[in-house]
């Protein structure tokens, strides 16, 4: 059986860059950072007490009583799912809710609700736990209630692969329009992070970046000689992909062709990456999309700003694209919007495609000091506009090894 085409026909976010698709991206390319510092409950303690935080208050979006059995990663996954949907202008109510699913991607899931439920046991003695603490905390909360809302009786799957959920969320959903189990997928990923006990955990492995000492926002550094960690940010993006023809029929808007997706394993280290592993997914998204090397003109790199990781990144392009990766413009927005873990491979996906529409590539910022281990075209500093994309490949590689790539073609008829 021939492959589906794939349309992108709707995006959403709720982010550290803003809760508008328009507005985050315009951010992203202007390189105006959502890292800040931190404040709440036991901030004070931290090493490292940044990150991209969204500005988002779901009371203002639920009922007290809704809101009761939703943590706010499955807040966010419903802002920014249901306006993807809205963006997309699907009736859902004439479509056959069989052939119409959900696909999320989480690292942690409901962590806030995991963290204040044993704080309240641990720490001050309490023999009481919230009834809803199951419900709110678990991992496929969000893609439950986006398909409850939604009346979506298709597959609804949750991948937890860290920092490469959101990316494999998207692919796989990729995957079962162009099988034809499906025709509709609101697909995405989503992230609630900043919590004391999850910061303080990610303290402990030495991985998070040290604050800037004149401005906490250029505190994460991606590809730079003086990088030294990651900004954990929250947030969620999604799209609703639907096969090519039926987006047709219905004369929806297409943002992009989801053409290729990649995804392999490192399996020498839980957390150390490989060129390997990295390299062989970018091949399988690039094989996966019918494209070749040169046809990519963007990529929106992985670039977590850790020592390791970047550097990695930089030869594993070097080896699937080899002298053409020199000009091809690479740039990591984790600079500004910090990692989202289990959503950032969607909200830089939904960046990539951004790129496409808008013509221009969002910049590499606070790249203060060049690495010889790094030593590609990043859009140090300020985006590149006015250029015309065909193709555009988005990396996520992740603890645990799950590398997944994901490519967007430019939106045109073909046979």
């Amino acid at each position: 059986m021939m492959k589906r085409r794939v349309a992108i026909t709707g995006l959403g976010v709720v982010s550290p860059l803003g809760n508008v698709v328009d507005d985050m991206f315009t951010r992203a390319a202007a390189g105006i950072s959502g890292i800040r510092r931190l404040g709440g409950a036991g901030c004070e303690k931290l090493r490292s007490p940044i990150g991209g935080a969204a500005d988002y208050d779901g009371a203002t979006h639920f009922e007290p009583v809704r809101l009761r059995m939703l943590d706010r990663v499955s807040q966010m996954a419903l802002a920014a799912a249901g306006q993807a949907i809205r963006a997309s202008k699907i009736e859902f109510a004439r479509e056959n809710a069989t052939r119409c699913g959900v696909s999320v991607g989480s690292s942690m899931g409901g962590v806030r609700t995991t963290d204040e439920s044993y704080y309240g046991l641990y720490h001050e003695g309490s023999d009481r736990i919230q009834p809803m603490t199951i419900i709110a905390a678990m991992t496929n909360a969000p893609a439950a209630w986006i398909a409850i809302d939604h009346a979506l009786s298709g597959p609804n799957l949750t991948y937890s692969t860290a920092c490469s959920s959101g990316a494999v969320a998207l692919g796989e959903a990729a995957r079962r329009i162009q099988c034809a189990e499906v025709d509709v997928m609101v697909a995405g990923g989503a992230e609630a992070p900043l919590t004391f006990g999850v910061l303080r955990a990610w303290e402990a492995m030495r991985t998070l970046a040290a604050p800037d000492a004149t401005d906490p926002a250029e505190s994460c550094r991606p590809f730079s000689r003086t990088r030294n960690g990651l900004v954990l940010g929250e947030g969620a993006a999604f799209m609703v992909l639907e096969e090519w023809e039926h987006a047709r029929a219905r004369g929806a808007h297409v943002h992009a062709e989801f053409s290729g997706y990649g995804l392999t394993t490192d399996v020498g280290h839980i957390t150390r990456p490989s060129v390997e592993g990295q390299a062989s997914a970018m091949r399988a998204a690039l094989l996966s999309a019918g494209l070749t090397a040169k046809d990519i003109n963007y990529i929106n790199a992985h670039g977590t700003a850790t020592v390791q990781n970047d550097s990695v990144e930089t030869a594993a392009i070097k080896a699937v694209f080899e002298a053409h990766a020199y000009n091809i413009p690479v740039s990591s927005t984790k600079a500004v919007h910090g990692h989202l873990l289990g959503a950032a491979g969607a909200l830089e996906f939904v960046i990539a495609v951004c790129a496409i529409e808008s013509r221009a590539i969002p910049p590499t910022m606070h790249l203060d000091a060049p690495d010889p281990a790094c030593d590609l075209d990043y859009v140090v500093d300020q985006a590149r506009t006015g250029v015309e994309l065909r193709a555009v490949m988005s990396n996520s590689f992740a603890f645990g090894g799950t590398n997944a790539v994901l490519i967007a073609s430019v939106a045109g008829d073909h046979s």
